[in-house]
């Protein structure tokens, strides 16, 4: 089980920037694949999640319309495209892998996956 999150950065406030998360063979054949992220003095949160199998994509209300998770099943990678990005985003960002799916749909909700990567620091400068 292998996943290795890259891609993070410092960027201005408004900026861009993509993560990746590899995953190895046997990782990606789980059902879902989320990105997470963590700042100081607070709880984990869930943003982005999509069904490897069949492309369902779930997304937490903070990051609608800014964050898109999509997948390069060639690769065996999921990458999370985070545009319009501000200074609250700063945060270590990880992405994780679970073997669950709910009516094909992932969760965003962290304790529902199995594998997690090392993760990847996001800082965005005002």
């Amino acid at each position: 089980v292998r996943l290795l999150e890259s891609g993070g950065g410092s960027v201005q406030d408004g900026g861009s920037l993509r993560l990746s998360c590899a995953a190895s063979e046997d990782t990606y054949r789980t059902y879902c694949m989320g990105w997470f992220r963590q700042s100081q003095g607070k709880e984990r949160e869930g943003l982005a999640a999509l069904n490897t199998r069949e492309g369902a994509t779930q997304y937490a209300d903070s990051v609608q319309g800014r964050f898109t998770i999509a997948r390069d099943n060639a690769k065996r990678t999921v990458h999370l495209q985070m545009n319009s990005l501000k200074p609250e985003d700063t945060a270590m960002y990880y992405c994780a892998a679970s073997r669950t799916a709910y009516g094909g749909f992932c969760s965003l909700v962290d304790s529902l996956y199995d594998f997690w990567g090392q993760g990847t620091q996001v800082i965005v400068s005002s």
